[in-house]
């Protein structure tokens, strides 16, 4: 018995009985019906292609008019806003500027304060005025001085002997930077010079202005048994020099010598006074020398100034030339 197909698109023969087979499409075929599911179907897929497709290019048109619209829409807000735009460029370069000079400015702040610390340790070592003083002293040459005392005074100080030491007499140095000196600080110089056994002190005033009057007229002075120089950072090298002989001698006579030479004694109490009148004198000469070198310099000038504009003007003729116009050159 022949195997039958099990197509759909086969079937059994009307004619034969199922002993023949034919396609479904043949049988409508002679019976003059055309398969309509079939055409259906195929219409519809081309329906839906033909649809698929026109979305797709409407889509696609749409797109494009779309990202057309946008680039037209973008340059006109970009034309339209270019200033206010070259206006933020500028103004984020200004912030930019003003950040670096921020940061600059917190560098230096920075550095300040390491500064600033490194100079408050310095502080802890001594006051200002006193490690100043032992700085400059250290480099007179000559000169011994110690280091910082913890009481009774600053500083012992004196010349070197020819071996290095320090010679006697020793000088007991105490710093004051003070409106004006009073005659307390005198007594307590005095008071810890005796408890160490020096003969001479000194009060350094950081200027004259401190000094009062008498501090002035008696700078070099003798209060129970302490020959006291009052002095001034200005003045103490200088006033240093002129007693260098008087210790030399003291210490070849005693330091008792200023006690048996009286007149000694008053000629040096009159020499530093008149020494720093000596020296002010000097200081206004110097200033009014200086005056007179810079007006010398600028009337120089004017004259040079002068010839040069004299020799390169033109000199008009006078009514005694006969009106006939000339140029001289000067």
């Amino acid at each position: 018995m022949p195997t039958r197909s099990v197509s759909p698109e086969v079937i059994e023969c009307p004619l034969c009985s199922g002993e023949g087979e034919l396609t479904r499409a043949e049988i409508l075929d002679r019976l003059g019906v055309k398969d309509f599911a079939r055409v259906a179907q195929l219409s519809a897929e081309e329906a839906f292609r033909l649809l698929q497709s026109k979305h797709d290019r409407d889509n696609q048109s749409t797109w494009s008019r779309f990202e057309a619209e946008l680039a037209k829409r973008t340059a006109e807000l970009r034309e339209q806003h270019k200033d206010a735009l070259r206006l933020a460029m500028s103004e984020k370069d200004s912030l930019s500027r003003q950040v670096e000079v921020c940061l600059r400015e917190l560098a230096d702040l920075q550095k300040n304060q390491e500064l600033e610390g490194e100079l408050s340790k310095a502080a802890r070592i001594g006051k200002r005025e006193e490690t100043s003083f032992e700085d400059e002293a250290r480099s007179w040459a000559g000169v011994w001085i110690s280091d910082k005392l913890p009481r009774n005074g600053d500083f012992l100080l004196s010349y070197r002997a020819p071996n290095g030491d320090p010679a006697e007499p020793k000088i007991l140095i105490d710093n004051k930077d003070k409106s004006t000196i009073a005659e307390s600080d005198i007594d307590k110089l005095v008071r810890d010079a005796r408890e160490r056994s020096i003969g001479v002190a000194a009060l350094v005033a950081r200027d004259e202005t401190q000094l009062r009057q008498i501090d002035r007229e008696s700078r070099w002075s003798r209060k129970d048994g302490v020959w006291v120089l009052r002095t001034t950072r200005q003045w103490i090298a200088r006033d240093l020099d002129v007693l260098k002989p008087i210790f030399e001698r003291m210490r070849a006579q005693g330091f008792d010598l200023l006690d048996r030479n009286a007149v000694l004694a008053d000629e040096v109490r009159r020499t530093l006074p008149e020494i720093d009148r000596i020296e002010k004198e000097l200081g206004r000469a110097a200033k009014a020398i200086q005056s007179v070198s810079a007006l010398v310099v600028r009337y120089r000038e004017r004259l040079r100034n002068l010839c040069d504009t004299a020799a390169s003007a033109k000199i008009a003729p006078t009514p005694a030339d006969g009106g006939v116009r000339q140029n001289v050159t000067a």
